[in-house]
């Protein structure tokens, strides 16, 4: 396979698979590239054709992984984007079974899907074994965790936090009950709107209500600690400002989401309230840079879709086909305000972690020594905060929300590389001597 692409797509969620397919449907010479050994993406983790009708979305996931499956689109699994080598030109690491290989993707047009990770914030226990992400807990049960008989406590915000419930219920766990930090006026206005203008939305919620209705729903509420000896055996939580201690031994945290801003950093595209800045085409401030789905706003599924197709288009020069889009981007992309006004976090939250609560994982800094820092660059300078093996992943956000720090520009590598890319001379990346790419497939 050549390494010279007209369109480049960074992420095999399901807006990428869109804008790949779309693109290549239009005639041009498309590649897509993901971290995960299949595409999908974490929604449609672990899903096959043949079961997909059995599950929410299966019937999408069907039709766009027939599209892209008799497509001409060029795959490159379990490959990460490390630095930009050149404008156009990003170096990647490929793993082809015990090996890792490093190779520059030359493109004219770059379309970055690179979605959303869980935000993670600091309380009492929260380090402890069995305390984990809604979202990781869920990819878990679907990659073959066993939750049977499991009593589990789901805790945090929006409404992933019904989803992984009913994901855990379906699979045999014991629900202890759903704690949301959201108060009950704007849960309210929140299901009116989505019940007017997203009728789908609201069924899709309500039959995960249906699935959990054995267990307490509770607004106004949120975790406070978890105890445990070696592994968490109960949390409390706060309801309506009176506490309660529940037996568990799963505690699921769901914060929201956050985009993966560390490769449009990179390239260079504005950042405007905590998302990509796009045009109508889905174009960054950088020419030929198209950003979609959770980089451009938290809305799921559906807004993900509809953004990649029309980046697709817009890369492959058919503007009229992603503008006869706009109306249904418009609605997807209200829908992705409402959740963030719904389910923004409450001041309380700020309060939880102690002195001793550890804030930073990987370099296990605590929140007495960044109380004293005033900037997420002094944290780094004094404690090593956001210097550890997650790159601030974990830390970062939590850190923004609970200092009001604002995080620096990325720096490459964008996730850890080997040594050998890291030293690839400047003088190959100019001179065109691009590496073959042999792991690809259709």
């Amino acid at each position: 396979m050549s390494a010279h692409f007209d369109i480049f797509v960074a992420g095999a969620g399901p807006g990428g698979i869109a804008a790949a397919v779309t693109a290549a449907e239009s005639g041009k010479r498309v590649c897509l590239l993901d971290a995960n050994p299949t595409p999908g993406g974490q929604i449609w983790r672990g899903l096959r054709l043949e079961t997909a009708r059995n599950y929410p979305h299966g019937a999408e996931f069907a039709a766009w992984q027939s599209r892209l499956a008799a497509s001409s689109v060029e795959i490159l699994p379990n490959t990460q984007v490390v630095d930009q080598a050149a404008p156009n030109r990003l170096r990647v690491e490929l793993e082809s079974g015990s090996e890792t290989q490093t190779t520059d993707i030359e493109f004219n047009r770059l379309i970055l899907a690179t979605g959303a990770r869980e935000r993670f914030l600091p309380f009492p226990g929260w380090t402890l074994p069995g305390v984990m992400g809604a979202g990781g807990a869920q990819a878990l049960v679907k990659s073959g965790l066993d939750p049977r008989g499991k009593r589990v406590v789901l805790a945090g915000t929006g409404p992933l936090l019904l989803a992984v419930a009913a994901s855990f219920a379906r699979a045999g766990a014991k629900i202890e009950g759903i704690f949301e930090q959201a108060p009950l006026s704007r849960l309210a206005s929140f299901a009116l709107r989505t019940m007017l203008t997203h009728p789908g939305k609201f069924t899709e919620g309500a039959r995960y209500r249906l699935k959990t209705l054995s267990a307490a729903y509770r607004c106004n509420s949120w975790v406070k600690r978890a105890e445990g000896r070696g592994r968490v055996e109960s949390v409390t939580v706060t309801i309506a400002g009176k506490e309660r201690t529940i037996p568990c031994d799963w505690l699921a945290c769901a914060w929201h989401l956050v985009p993966n801003l560390d490769l449009p950093r990179l390239i260079g595209c504005k950042i405007d309230s905590g998302y990509v800045a796009v045009d109508a085409l889905q174009q960054s401030s950088i020419p030929n840079v198209f950003c979609i789905g959770e980089l451009t706003g938290i809305g799921g599924l559906e807004k993900a879709l509809i953004e990649g197709q029309i980046a697709g288009h817009a890369a492959a020069n058919r503007e009229a086909e992603a503008r006869a889009l706009a109306p249904h981007r418009r609605s997807q992309q209200n829908f992705a305000q409402q959740l963030d006004q719904t389910f923004a976090l409450r001041p309380e939250l700020r309060t939880l972690p102690t002195g001793q609560t550890i804030v930073c994982r990987c370099e296990d800094v605590r929140h007495s020594a960044l109380a004293a820092c005033t900037s997420w660059r002094q944290a780094k300078l004094h404690t090593r905060c956001g210097m550890g093996p997650c790159q601030g992943r974990i830390c970062g956000p939590a850190a923004e929300f609970l200092y009001n720090w604002q995080s620096a520009d990325s720096r490459p590598p964008i996730f850890p590389a080997r040594v050998s890319t890291l030293a690839a001379s400047a003088d190959e990346a100019s001179a065109g001597q691009i590496t073959q790419c042999p792991t690809a497939s259709r």
